[in-house]
């Protein structure tokens, strides 16, 4: 399956106004994103009331750099501070 020609190659785009990424723009970006939060939900009702809060904070931890990871390389390079347009 080929993309569309007005379609955008990246899973997130930048945000119109700031740093960083918005709300993706395709289904793998939004499983990216729902999974991130579900692990996060998951691991905070599970791992925190059993007295594990080294393995959450470990967890958050990775989790949270992989998700970075995946926003820089899946999605519009936020190059500068946006102000609009």
């Amino acid at each position: 399956m080929h993309e569309n020609e007005g379609e955008s190659k990246f899973w997130f785009p930048a945000k119109r106004y700031g740093w960083g990424w918005g709300l993706a723009n395709c289904w793998q970006g939004l499983v990216v994103q729902i999974g991130y939060v579900v692990l996060l939900i998951f691991s905070a009702r599970f791992l925190l009331p059993r007295g594990q809060k080294t393995e959450f904070w470990t967890l958050f931890l990775v989790s949270t750099i992989v998700f970075i990871a995946i926003h820089y390389l899946k999605g519009e390079k936020p190059l500068a501070w946006r102000w609009g347009k």
